[in-house]
């Protein structure tokens, strides 16, 4: 394969169809999108270089403050260990936090050649329901991220290492996990970041991308269905 079609095999873009993944975590008062808080979200965009390796790239963090009449439950807030009124968390709104959060993404779609955002997180439904309804409370209309799409790495990691559980996950593949450090949206998306690249990349590695047909289809010889 010509060099400079090999090259664009090795985009983001043409890796996932378009989609402009981005790893997510929040911390919340409780399972509830519509009543309970979200508390902390952290973000990670990716990139992959020349030789389409997927990589971090830039990072986001935010504590955030309880949105207006919001049900914080006792249970979670003893699990993830979070004080909301604790002075030194510096929470901002979920507008501020949504807002950053957005304007790095749409950055990075249009950087990238991409489409669309889409999540990628550990039980990304989670996630993904408590985004959205801090979204809508807070009035952001320009979302970038697709509204059901995710790449869950619960999923891929139960398919591929056979582990479904973060922690154990990432010790299966040969990562080393704080569990002192869990429970917070910043170590657990830069934890699930690294996670997916390494399933991304060890894909690669065993072969699997770029797939037989989208190498012809690179040189116009590809025939198939949309």
């Amino acid at each position: 394969m010509p060099m400079s079609e090999s090259n664009e095999l090795n985009t983001l873009n043409s890796r996932f169809r378009g989609f402009y993944p981005v790893v997510i975590d929040v911390e919340t008062a409780g399972f509830d999108a519509k009543t309970n808080a979200l508390l902390e979200i952290a973000a990670v965009t990716l990139k992959m270089d020349s030789d389409g390796w997927l990589e971090k790239d830039e990072t986001l963090h935010f504590n955030v403050e309880p949105f207006p009449g919001s049900v914080l439950l006792a249970e979670a807030l003893a699990f993830n260990g979070i004080d909301p009124a604790n002075p030194l968390r510096a929470a901002v709104s979920e507008y501020e936090a949504l807002h950053a959060i957005f304007k790095l993404v749409r950055k990075g779609i249009k950087d990238s050649g991409c489409n669309r955002a889409v999540m990628v997180a550990h039980n990304a439904t989670f996630d993904l329901n408590f985004m959205n309804a801090a979204a809508e409370r807070a009035s952001l209309k320009r979302n970038p991220f697709h509204p059901f799409v995710t790449f869950d790495t619960a999923a891929l990691s139960g398919l591929v290492l056979g582990q479904t559980v973060l922690a154990k996950a990432c010790n299966a593949a040969g990562m080393s996990f704080d569990s002192a450090q869990a429970h917070s949206a910043l170590y657990d998306t830069l934890q699930t970041a690294d996670l997916f690249c390494e399933l991304v990349n060890r894909w690669k590695r065993l072969g699997g991308w770029p797939l037989p047909a989208a190498a012809e289809s690179s040189t116009g010889n590809a025939s198939g269905c949309e």
